[in-house]
């Protein structure tokens, strides 16, 4: 097995562990004395449904949405597709949809919510007054400013009628079990597709913070209501959700320890940084960077040859025009700072398939990169500052398409090196 050949199949085995068939069968929940309704959102969404469908005995009813290309057919669970990452009025009417299938139940139906990555997008609801387009500008900016995942999430859970438990509210009194796939830094089940079904310790005032910290325009509407509190979420202790319990199925360390698994077995030692790390696509890669010239010269923290796994969600803030992409942003970063680098090779992808807003995971990174590159005329430093590493990697056919993967458990980066000095 090549070098390349050991990462794309350590990226494989961290996508097959999350996978729905693989961790959603053995959390479902006994079947109530009355009906049982399913919704859900995210790129698993419809993968988790069908897993449900094939083994739920009893009756079934409900829907989910998912991302374009996720969509499986599911005998009882209706699947809708709507746009990802941005909102369109297709998810608003998913959500409004969700509000209706699980109002008026009773106290012996139960609800399945089904969550993973992407749901935030797919199920846009805006508050009372709040119009989608004016949202979708406000998530736009926000997606390009820097911010964390923790914030942009904190401010749609205060713009949605359906986020930030509003959706388990809606579910009082039947007896809601929601099951997730987790692709956030910590597993916070507040942030995983914004919290629908539990409550928000966040509050209007630090939505509002975070719009203003990142420059975000504003509207003078949404201004005033975060100022009165008038669009506040659930909060803990509301009885309503007294009753509902909330388990993640998958998470980023079991993708981690499944792929630190393979490479044992291949005879290379793992070492798993992080599930969690955030900050600066570009300043995360130069920081792994360092850190593999230092294993490279028997003087990191574990002996070559071995694979450095980390997990988590950085950021971009862009500022070219190019194609994006956090995990190729990150990649091309540590390359430059590694160099010729003898004997080391990397990868990063996006376990759900999908960097940025291309339909490409991620890419490699070979002690032979740069020297292709040149060859090509190829300028590194320029595609990293202009956030086109998708168009470097993918002039050197060295990026990482799988298609649609039908799951999320957010950013996958390995770092082989081979020999030490």
């Amino acid at each position: 097995m090549t070098p390349e050949e050991l990462l794309r199949a350590a990226f494989g085995a961290a996508v097959k562990a999350a996978r729905p068939a693989a961790c959603l069968p053995r959390c479902l929940p006994p079947a109530p004395v009355g009906r049982t309704v399913v919704v859900g959102a995210g790129k698993a969404a419809a993968a988790m449904a069908l897993e449900v469908d094939r083994k739920w005995i009893a009756d079934l009813t409900g829907a989910v949405v998912t991302a374009p290309g996720c969509t499986v057919t599911c005998p009882r669970i209706e699947v809708i597709e709507a746009s990802h990452p941005l909102p369109t009025g297709t998810g608003q009417r998913a959500a409004q949809g969700m509000l209706r299938r699980v109002s008026g139940l009773r106290a012996d139906d139960l609800v399945i919510c089904l969550l993973s990555g992407g749901g935030s997008a797919l199920m846009p609801l805006p508050a009372d007054g709040l119009g989608l387009d004016e949202k979708m500008a406000i998530t736009r900016a926000l997606l390009r400013s820097g911010a964390t995942i923790a914030e942009i999430n904190c401010v749609r859970r205060h713009l949605s009628r359906i986020k930030g438990g509003r959706l388990g509210v809606a579910c009082h009194p039947a007896r809601l079990v929601t099951l997730a796939i987790s692709d956030v830094p910590g597993d916070d089940p507040m942030d995983i597709a914004s919290g629908p079904t539990v409550a928000d310790t966040t509050s209007c005032a630090d939505a509002l913070a975070v719009l203003d910290r990142h420059g975000i325009e504003t509207p003078v509407r949404v201004r005033e209501e975060l100022l009165a509190g008038r669009w506040e979420s659930v909060k803990p202790g509301d009885p309503r959700l007294g009753g509902s319990t909330f388990q993640i199925v998958a998470t980023p360390q079991q993708s981690l320890e499944a792929a630190a698994a393979f490479a044992r077995g291949q005879g290379v030692t793992p070492l798993i940084l992080s599930d969690r790390i955030e900050g600066e696509a570009r300043d995360v890669g130069r920081d792994m960077a360092a850190l593999a010239h230092a294993v490279a010269r028997g003087e990191g923290p574990v002996r070559a040859p071995c694979l450095l796994l980390s997990g988590g969600e950085t950021t971009v803030t862009v500022r070219g025009n190019g194609r994006g992409g956090r995990n190729v942003e990150f990649l091309l970063a540590l390359g430059i700072a590694l160099g010729h680098a003898d004997g080391v090779f990397a990868l990063a992808a996006d376990t759900d398939g999908v960097d940025g807003t291309e339909p490409v995971a991620g890419a490699v990174w070979t002690p032979h990169t740069l020297e292709r590159a040149a060859g090509l005329g190829l300028v590194p430093r320029a595609y990293l500052e202009a956030n086109d590493a998708h168009s470097f990697f993918g002039a050197l056919d060295d990026s990482v398409v799988t298609g649609p993967t039908r799951t999320n458990v957010n950013d996958f980066r390995a770092i082989l090196v081979l020999t030490a000095a």
